[in-house]
C-alpha cells in the first residue's frame, strides 16, 4: 500500500509538473490567439500511439519552453466537438497552429528530437539574417543547417537562396550573411553556400551558378548521410530523394557499424549517384522480401531503383566485402545489371472470364496500346478481394465479346513485381487505350455493374455491356440461378461478418468514448497491449 500512494503521488507531482498546455473547449481559442506559433496533440488516452508519444511529447515541451514555443494537448474523447472542429480523424493527430487560421499538419517524426527540430525552424524566418555574433551559434543549431555567403547588393543570389529555403524550411535551417570578412574566415568567395552538418566530413560547399534546381540537388545529396539507417522516420526521406538506395541488412547493431566501415569507401566514390544505409534486420527484415531478397538470412546486401521501383538483391550465398559489393555496385550503376523480377509463370492457357496478369506478361497485357485494360491488384489472403472476385468474374463474362477492345485483368501482388503503387487491396486501376501512363484509380461500388459502368464512362472506346450482359451465351439461366443460390448464401453469411464487425466496432468505441472507471481503463490498457504487440512493426 505504502508503495501503491508513493507511486501516485510521484505521478501527481509529474503530472503538475508538466510543460504540455491541457487545453479545454473553452481555452482553446484563446489560448492559440496569445501565442504565434503552437503545435497541438489531439488525443484519446487508450490510444497506445498516444502513449508511446507522451514521454518524447513531454520532454520537447520542456525544451522548447526556452525557446518561447508552446506545446499543447487535447483529450478527444472529452473535447470531441473541438476534434471534429480541426477533421482529427486518428490519434495522435498533430497539427501546427498560427494563429486560428493558419494551420497545418506536423510532418515530423514522433521524436522529441525530431519535434524541437521542426518547431524550432517554424519558428525562424525562411532565412535568419546572421552576423560575426550569430554565425558559430547557427552553424550548430541543427544537425543540417545552410549558410550562403554573398554580396548585399547580390539581388539575384538573395532571390533564389530564399526561394530554395521557403520550399525546404520543413527540413532544413536557412541563414544568410552578407559579411564578406566572414566569407574569407571561412575561405570561401561570395557567393557561395556552406552545408554544415554534425555527421560525415562535417561540411559541404556550393560555389556553383546560384540555380534553385542545382542548389536544391546539392542540399538534399549534401544533407544525406554517407551511411545512414534506414527506418521509419527516415524511410520517407530516402524515397523522396530520387537516388537509388543501397540497404545493408544486418541483425546486431555492432554488425551494421562494422558493415558500414567496410563499405564506407564505396558510399564515397559513389556519393550523389546511390545513397547507402544500414536496415535492422531483426525489426525490419520483411523488408527484405519487398527487394527480392530471402527473408533471414543475414547479413543481405540490395539495391532499389526508387524512383522505378526495380530491384537488385546481392547473391546472399556470397560474403559481403568490399571486392564483391564493389563491383556489384559499379555493374549496376554501368546499367549492365538486369533487375530482379518476382513473377509467377506465364498462364499456359487463359480460359477464364478474368486474364490472368504475372510480372512477366504485365506489360504485353496491361500496356496493350489498343485496349481499355481493367486490372485488379488483390492479395490472396485479402477479405474483400475474396467477396470481389464472383462479382469481378461476371464482369469478365459481361466483356467477353468485346475482348478486342477491352480487358478485364488481375494480378497476385503479392507474387509478382508491379510497376504500380499499390496502396491496399484490392486496387483497381483502369488503363485506357492510347493513355497507358494516365491510369485511373476506381473508387466506386463493387458490383459488376458498377465496374462495367466506370469502364464505358473512362475508357477509350467507350463500351457498353451492361445491356448485352443479359443475352451473353456464357450467363444461362440455369448457370445464373445457381450462381444465385450460391450468392445468396455469400451474402448472408458477409452480412453476418459484416454485422458483428459494425457491433464490434459501435462496442468498441462505446469503451473509448463512455468507460471512465479505473476498471475499464485496466481493459482498455490490456487491449492497447494486446493491439501493439499485434502490430506489425518491421512494416517501414
Amino acid at each position: 500500500m505504502r508503495y501503491s500512494i508513493a507511486s501516485a503521488i510521484a505521478m501527481a507531482v509529474l503530472a503538475t509538473a508538466s510543460d504540455v498546455h491541457d487545453l479545454k473547449k473553452d481555452t482553446f481559442e484563446s489560448f492559440i490567439a496569445d501565442n504565434n506559433l503552437v503545435l497541438a496533440e489531439f488525443f484519446a488516452p487508450w490510444c497506445g500511439h498516444c502513449k508511446a508519444l507522451a514521454p518524447e511529447y513531454e520532454e520537447a515541451a520542456t525544451t522548447l519552453k526556452e525557446k518561447n514555443i508552446p506545446l499543447a494537448k487535447i483529450d478527444c474523447t472529452e473535447e470531441a466537438d473541438l476534434c471534429s472542429k480541426y477533421g482529427v480523424e486518428g490519434y495522435p493527430t498533430l497539427k501546427v497552429f498560427r494563429g486560428p487560421d493558419a494551420i497545418s499538419s506536423y510532418s515530423g517524426a514522433r521524436k522529441a528530437p525530431a519535434i524541437i527540430s521542426y518547431m524550432t525552424k517554424q519558428s525562424l524566418p525562411a532565412v535568419s539574417v546572421l552576423d560575426k555574433s550569430t554565425l558559430d551559434d547557427f552553424k550548430t543549431a541543427d544537425k543540417v543547417v545552410l549558410v550562403a555567403y554573398f554580396a548585399a547588393d547580390d539581388k539575384a543570389s538573395n532571390e533564389t537562396f530564399n526561394s530554395v529555403a521557403n520550399t525546404l524550411r520543413d527540413d532544413y535551417l536557412f541563414g544568410a550573411t552578407s559579411d564578406e570578412a566572414l566569407a574569407k574566415a571561412e575561405g570561401i568567395k561570395q557567393p557561395s553556400i556552406v552545408l554544415y552538418k554534425s555527421f560525415d566530413e562535417g561540411k559541404n560547399t556550393f560555389s556553383e551558378k546560384f540555380e534553385k534546381e542545382a542548389i536544391e540537388k546539392f542540399t538534399k545529396t549534401a544533407a544525406t548521410p554517407l551511411i545512414g539507417e534506414v527506418g521509419p522516420e527516415t524511410y520517407s526521406g530516402y524515397m523522396a530523394a530520387g537516388l537509388p538506395l543501397a540497404y545493408i541488412f544486418a541483425e546486431t547493431p555492432e554488425e551494421r557499424e562494422t558493415l558500414a566501415k567496410e563499405l564506407k569507401p564505396i558510399a564515397e566514390k559513389h556519393k550523389g549517384k546511390i545513397n547507402f544505409a544500414t536496415i535492422d534486420a531483426k525489426s525490419f527484415g520483411q523488408h527484405g522480401g519487398n527487394l527480392n531478397l530471402e527473408v533471414g538470412k543475414w547479413p543481405a546486401f540490395a539495391i532499389q531503383e526508387t524512383v522505378k521501383n526495380q530491384k537488385f538483391p546481392y547473391d546472399q550465398t556470397k560474403k559481403i566485402n568490399v571486392k564483391d559489393i564493389g563491383s556489384f555496385v559499379e555493374e549496376f550503376v554501368s546499367g549492365k545489371m538486369e533487375p530482379s523480377i518476382k513473377s509467377e509463370a506465364v498462364p499456359e492457357k487463359q480460359d477464364g472470364p478474368v486474364t490472368i496478369v504475372v510480372a512477366k506478361n504485365y506489360d504485353e497485357v496491361v500496356l496493350d496500346d489498343d485496349k481499355d485494360v481493367l486490372i485488379e491488384f488483390y492479395a490472396p489472403w485479402c477479405g474483400h478481394c475474396k467477396a470481389l472476385a464472383p462479382k469481378y468474374d461476371d464482369l469478365g463474362s459481361m466483356f467477353k465479346s468485346f475482348s478486342s477492345k477491352v480487358t478485364i485483368a488481375k494480378v497476385d501482388a503479392t507474387l509478382n513485381d508491379v510497376p504500380d503503387e499499390i496502396q491496399g487491396f484490392p486496387t483497381i486501376k483502369l488503363y485506357p487505350a492510347g493513355k497507358k501512363d494516365e491510369p485511373i484509380t476506381y473508387s466506386g461500388g463493387r458490383t459488376a455493374e458498377d465496374l462495367a459502368e466506370f469502364i464505358k464512362e473512362n475508357g477509350t472506346h467507350k463500351v457498353a455491356a451492361n445491356g448485352d450482359a443479359k443475352a451473353a451465351p456464357a450467363a444461362s439461366e440455369v448457370k445464373d440461378k445457381a450462381e444465385s443460390a450460391t450468392e445468396g448464401v455469400k451474402d448472408k453469411a458477409e452480412s453476418a461478418t459484416d454485422g458483428a464487425k459494425d457491433k464490434a466496432a459501435t462496442a468498441t468505441e462505446g469503451v473509448k468514448d463512455k468507460v471512465k472507471s479505473a476498471v475499464s481503463g485496466a481493459a482498455e490498457a490490456v487491449k492497447t497491449v494486446v493491439s501493439d504487440e499485434g502490430e506489425v512493426h518491421d512494416e517501414l
